[in-house]
């Protein structure tokens, strides 16, 4: 092959061309691998010896460090407002809400995990990092659960030792919203 040959431009395909060349695999490969595609990794966090899951379409990140700033005349467990890349994002201590004792391994620092995004978006002080979280145990019933928690929580899976719970998060905040306007 020459020079000239190997530095001409290749004539690329319309994209509608090319998209009709792809030819899927035969369907005798794909049962073996949808199932595990399928699967989705839970995630789960902990606060005070509460195991709760992150729902599976949310957006999530772990702060190891924020400035939180306070707001006045505001309940305790509500920590205040951090700055995140220019937005507000309201800040709640939901193991001093909840009234939980500390549920925390020795020498863990809390951190500060932000859920969702746009005008849904709220952080919450979490013991430890998030973990995966097995919900292939379904339990029949809840655990005993605090009261301003029942309402926020769909079903329960046992893994271990550790009982995850299905975490309605956006209406758990929205709840604390309310206290927060009323208590203004």
């Amino acid at each position: 092959m020459n020079d000239k040959a190997a530095n001409a431009p290749r004539r690329w395909l319309k994209p509608s061309t090319a998209l009709n060349r792809f030819k899927p695999p035969p369907r005798s490969i794909t049962p073996s691998i949808a199932p595990a595609e399928r699967r989705r990794a839970r995630y789960g966090f902990r606060i005070g010896g509460i195991g709760l899951l992150i729902g599976q379409d949310t957006t999530s990140e772990v702060l190891e460090q924020a400035s939180i700033y306070p707001i006045p005349n505001t309940p305790p467990w509500f920590l205040g407002l951090v700055n995140l890349r220019g937005n507000l994002v309201p800040i709640f201590d939901t193991k001093q809400f909840l009234e939980l004792a500390d549920g925390s391994v020795k020498g863990e620092k809390r951190r500060l995990l932000i859920l969702d995004q746009g005008d849904k978006v709220a952080g919450i002080l979490i013991d430890g990092l998030p973990q995966v979280a097995m919900t292939s145990h379904a339990l029949s019933r809840l655990p005993p659960l605090p009261t301003a928690l029942r309402n926020h929580v769909a079903g329960a899976y046992a893994q271990d030792d550790v009982i995850w719970l299905e975490f309605d998060h956006q209406g758990f905040f929205q709840a604390l919203g309310g206290r927060i306007a009323g208590a203004a």
